[in-house]
């Protein structure tokens, strides 16, 4: 049985963030500053070296043949739809169990979210219940990778051989990830990618890029980030402004020398965690994260399950002890204000919405150190003893 300290007893700790991204910028500053620097006095901001290097980099990463820097994960995602010709009339299978981003690039087609269940081990998108939510009108999926595992391809990939569908992969949140030895972003037709500064490879603002082994569709790609624009002032479709900068660029070039080794400390950073909490007292109450174990998971969050209703007073307790934590995400897509014209009631989908109920971030950067995880898994267990003396 494990002891629980009582929150009086716990001591004072140093505080723990959520995330941090200074520290890990800190190492790599000189260098970013010259790659910057090297930019600015170019004075190639747009389309320059920088942007291409990165292109090839990701492909290669990615194990694609055509990378296509954009403006942003949000973008990527918008000109997928732009590019697959979805619009008006057309439906799109999707998570609810995901940001906004990947339902509101669908809307801006015009074509219709249609929401479905998730795994409840794995919180990705139940392919079962896809498969039941095809229908004529059915034009793509997009499975997200989220927190930073493969979603379950082999059987989404199947779906869309036998439905003829689109598969456009959201890995925001899963670069560097494989499943069965592929890496994210080169099973569908399109992988959308973010550079936001919080995710494993982030830049210093906004940035994207679409993976794809389709020639043609790379192109098509370039040309509705372009305004569609070609050549200059000559526009065969109505593209949007989405072009990934040179500074922004060459901050990431920098970065990628550093993913596989980033990406190896936060699977050390999450292994540590699940032998610190494996054999705390609190079973069906703290549920670990499930890693099927069919690809390198790459671990863009750590995310446990709190059930019974203590999830937000625990993280409330996190938050007074230092320690901190999020919820991704609170509200399902289907539930959310903007898409209620679509018809989704609660309980419609009910593994997305136990999920939400349920789910708090701990921290996982990778410069997080073994004495900063000890603290965090002493004071969840402080807030957990405390809930639990609480409902006795």
């Amino acid at each position: 049985m494990t002891t629980h300290r009582t929150p009086a007893a716990a001591g004072k700790s140093p505080p723990v963030p959520l995330l941090d991204v200074n520290r890990g910028n800190a190492p790599l500053r000189d260098e970013i500053l010259a790659a910057i620097t090297k930019v600015v006095d170019s004075g190639r901001f747009l389309f320059g070296p920088d942007v291409q290097e990165l292109e090839a980099k990701v492909a290669r990463h990615c194990g694609t043949e055509h990378a296509v820097g954009c403006a942003s994960g949000s973008d990527a995602l918008l000109l997928a739809m732009m590019a697959l010709d979805i619009g008006p009339g057309d439906e799109v299978i999707c998570p609810s169990f995901t940001f906004f981003a990947t339902a509101s690039a669908i809307w801006r087609v015009g074509a219709k979210p249609v929401f479905v269940d998730i795994d409840p081990q794995t919180l990705n998108i139940d392919a079962d219940c896809i498969e039941r939510a095809i229908t004529p009108a059915t034009k793509a999926i997009i499975p997200v990778h989220l927190f930073g595992q493969c979603a379950d391809m082999d059987n989404i990939l199947e779906l869309g051989r036998l439905h003829n569908l689109h598969i456009v992969e959201d890995v925001a949140q899963a670069i560097g990830a494989t499943h069965r030895g592929r890496p994210a972003g080169s099973m569908g037709a399109i992988g959308c990618l973010s550079f936001y500064p919080t995710k494993n490879l982030g830049g210093f603002g906004d940035g994207g890029m679409l993976t794809t082994n389709d020639a043609q569709l790379a192109e098509r790609l370039r040309l509705f980030a372009a305004h569609g624009m070609s050549p200059r002032y000559y526009h065969k479709v109505v593209g949007i402004n989405s072009r990934l900068d040179s500074i922004q660029a060459a901050v990431l070039n920098v970065k990628m020398t550093q993913l596989e080794m980033w990406t190896e400390r936060r699977i050390e950073n999450a292994q540590r965690y699940n032998r610190l909490l494996r054999n705390d007292e609190l079973p069906g109450v703290l549920s670990l994260p499930h890693d099927l174990g069919y690809g390198l998971h790459v671990w863009n969050q750590y995310t446990i399950r709190i059930a019974g209703g203590r999830r937000d007073q625990v993280k409330s307790k996190l938050a007074e002890a230092g320690v901190g934590s999020e919820i991704y995400y609170p509200v399902p897509l289907h539930l959310q204000e903007c898409f209620r014209s679509l018809g989704y009631a609660p309980g419609s989908l009910p593994e997305t919405e136990k999920a939400a109920a349920e789910v708090l971030s701990l921290p996982i950067f990778p410069e997080l150190t073994a004495a900063e995880q000890e603290t965090v898994v002493a004071r969840l267990r402080d807030a957990m003893y405390t809930q639990r003396k609480a409902a006795a």
